[in-house]
């Protein structure tokens, strides 16, 4: 179903994730279809991407994060009933499982494999400034009706004295009412830029 929905059109695609995870192989296909897809996939994690779900957000050409947001990963686990060889068997599944999680954590962030491994061990949970901090986000939601326009701090002393420059430079009159010259008043900007 996800599979023929993903593919059913085409151009950038947002997925909202808010989930405590579940199968690991149900993750992996639903990571490995969203790698296949040709557009951007940006992912939003608006509650939890926990274990399983935390794969599937790794697939995100961009992961953006509530500030409220988690993502929780940990060690694989599973059920097993049988004799010391049934268990030994469980046991070599389960980090086969794990090396596999760690390489969607390892190209998503960039850690090496031992840090992601120490990670998934102490089962961590991050909140979006250390999961960005980690690599597993990229960025904070944010709310952009609150956000101020670019013109309201775009400034740099530099530009202001270019354009007070260019103001000056623009006068039809070479003087001013107080007979000061075009490159009197020049020099003068000079020398306050100094005094700063």
């Amino acid at each position: 179903m996800f599979k023929d929905e993903l593919f059913s059109g085409s151009g950038p695609i947002t997925i909202w994730i808010n989930s405590p995870g579940g199968d690991c192989i149900a993750a992996s296909q639903i990571y490995s279809m969203l790698m296949d897809y040709k557009d951007e996939v940006t992912v939003k994690i608006d509650g939890i991407a926990a274990s399983a779900a935390s794969v599937i957000a790794m697939a995100g050409t961009k992961v953006k994060m509530a500030p409220t947001a988690l993502i929780m990963i940990h060690n694989p686990s599973m059920a097993a009933f049988g004799e010391r060889k049934d268990m030994e068997k469980a046991i070599n599944i389960l980090n086969e499982v794990k090396e596999s999680i760690i390489n969607a954590y390892e190209l998503k962030t960039g850690q090496s494999r031992t840090v992601l491994s120490h990670l998934m061990d102490n089962e961590t949970w991050m909140n979006a400034n250390k999961a960005i901090q980690l690599g597993f986000a990229d960025e904070i939601l944010e709310d952009e009706k609150k956000q101020v326009p670019t013109e309201a701090y775009a400034f740099g002393a530099r530009e202001f004295e270019t354009q007070l420059v260019n103001k000056i430079s623009k006068k039809d009159v070479p003087t001013s009412k107080k007979g000061r010259s075009v490159s009197d008043l020049k020099d003068k900007l000079v020398t306050i830029k100094k005094l700063i």
